[in-house]
């Protein structure tokens, strides 16, 4: 099993060369990076050029970039204000757009192969609108990425836009042939249930999200810590059309943890799991 770690976990520091190595040395041998400005200048060339360098340096592979989700405003804090796709706005849909395409040129510098992309922020609705603004972004978006070698992964979130249901339904009537999911089993725990999620998802998945939570905040918490059934979602995930990367997306939690340390040691314990249901590992 390819050990991938998301820096969401790091989000509110830079993503600097001594975490990277921090990183490494635990043992992870790909990342997601989260798109956040000050964790990572992803619209600025040298920064992209420093990162590569070091990724190069360490031997560890960008699996993915997480789409812009809010405007950071403070030292790693973002302003509240959603990046969404899927406003109905043409300005600010078409701004949002724009900052999705600057971290899709990270490509250019970084080969990468999916971006991790919400369809709209947690307060918007399924309606009409919305997802006729969704279309017309991910119409050129998608384009776009393909042209960079990039698959985009629409991720399930808690919120009616996106729900598996409406993802499955957007992609059927968008006829967008080239988008792909992210089976974020975490967001799954807290709407429809790990199971019901997956059988919708499964056969578009691509990539996923993996944490835990106790099923009523998204917490972000290592797996086995939560409510989640892992025995079943690992039997699920390893019946999948294809083996599936799981990416670690965890939270930093007030007493400063998850370390690196336990990061290794979950990661042990998903690679047991894993073994017992004879999952095929993932394409690197």
């Amino acid at each position: 099993m390819q050990r991938i770690l998301s820096t969401y976990r790091y989000v509110s520091q830079p993503l600097t060369p001594a975490l990277l190595t921090e990183i490494a040395r635990a043992g992870i041998s790909a990342i997601e990076i989260f798109c956040g400005s000050f964790h990572f200048n992803y619209g600025a060339a040298q920064s992209v050029r420093e990162l590569a360098g070091t990724l190069n340096e360490l031997g560890l592979e960008l699996h993915s970039l997480h789409a812009p989700t809010e405007r950071d405003s403070a030292q790693g804090r973002g302003s509240g204000l959603p990046v969404s796709i899927s406003e109905p706005e043409r300005i600010r849909r078409q701004d949002a757009v724009d900052e999705v395409k600057r971290a899709l040129d990270v490509a250019e510098i970084i080969p990468f192969r999916y971006l991790v992309q919400h369809l709209g922020s947690s307060r918007q609705a399924a309606d009409p609108r919305n997802l006729d603004a969704a279309f017309g972004s991910l119409e050129h978006l998608a384009a776009f990425a393909k042209q960079r070698g990039v698959t985009i992964a629409l991720e399930n979130t808690p919120s009616e836009i996106g729900a598996p249901a409406s993802l499955l339904q957007f992609v059927k009537e968008t006829h967008l042939r080239d988008l792909r999911f992210c089976f974020d089993i975490g967001h799954a725990h807290l709407a429809g249930g790990v199971d019901a999620d997956f059988s919708l998802m499964r056969d578009r998945v691509v990539t996923t999200h993996v944490h835990d939570n106790h099923g009523e905040k998204d917490e972000h918490l290592l797996p086995f810590e939560g409510g989640i059934d892992w025995d079943a979602a690992l039997g699920a995930f390893a019946g999948a059309p294809e083996p599936l990367p799981l990416v670690l997306e965890l939270k930093e939690q007030a007493a400063g943890g998850p370390t690196l340390d336990q990061v290794r040691a979950v990661f042990d314990k998903l690679e047991k799991h894993l073994e017992k249901k004879g999952a095929r590992p993932a394409r690197t």
